[in-house]
Order: C-alpha cells, then structure tokens, then sequence
C-alpha cells in the first residue's frame, strides 16, 4: 500500500500543470520634472494661443472700423461731388447774358450807351 500511495503521489505532482513564476509587473516611473516641464509647456502654449487669438480679435475690430469709416467718407465725398456738379450747372445757366440781362432788369437797371466805355482789346 505504500507504493500505491508513492504513485498516486507522484502522479499527482505531474498532473499538475508547472506554471512558470509571474513575473512582477514593472511599474515605470516618470519624473516629476518632465511632467512639471510639460505642465508648464502646455500652460505656455495655451497662454500663447488665447494672447495670439486676442491679438488677431483687436486687429478684425480696427479693420472693421477703418472700413466703416472709409465708406462713410467715400459717400461724403461722392455727395460733395454731386453737389459741385449741380452748382456748376446752375454757374453755367446764370452766366448767360439772357439770365444776366433778366436779373439787370428785375433790379431795375437800363442800358445807357452813355456809360459804356470801350476798352481796347489785348
């Protein structure tokens, strides 16, 4: 009986599958000063972009504005514009001698050849 016990010993040993030890897992550990280093990189670039971003804002105002102001003076000036072109129209009606001579009338002048002089041409 003692055999039998031996061999159902051992075939006990074999029956159960040899594992291997697990190996233990290695943690790898990051240095404090890379991550404050890439902390510090990222706050950077997030300061960088937010002060690029406002800067880029401000200059869209001022172009903004600057063209409102262009095409206000540019309708200013096509108004004035317009405004000469309807004064010398009305320069060239009332220089005509008809126009003259009506107005001379309505202030109640004549014409008196006495007065008149004649000036040699140049």
């Amino acid at each position: 009986m003692a055999a039998v016990r031996v061999r159902q010993q051992q075939q006990q040993h074999v029956q159960q599958p040899v594992t291997p030890p697990s190996p233990k897992p290695t943690i790898k550990h990051r240095k404090k000063t890379k991550q404050k280093f890439e902390k510090t990189m990222l706050l950077v670039l997030v300061a960088t972009i937010a002060v690029l971003s406002v800067f880029v804002l401000n200059k869209q105002a001022a172009i903004q504005t600057t063209t409102i102001d262009i095409q206000n003076i540019e309708k200013e000036a096509a108004e004035i514009s317009n405004e000469n072109v309807d004064l010398n129209v009305r320069i060239s009606e009332l220089s005509t001698h008809d126009s003259i001579w009506k107005r001379a009338q309505e202030l109640g002048l004549t014409q008196n050849e006495k007065n008149v002089k004649v000036v040699p041409g140049e």
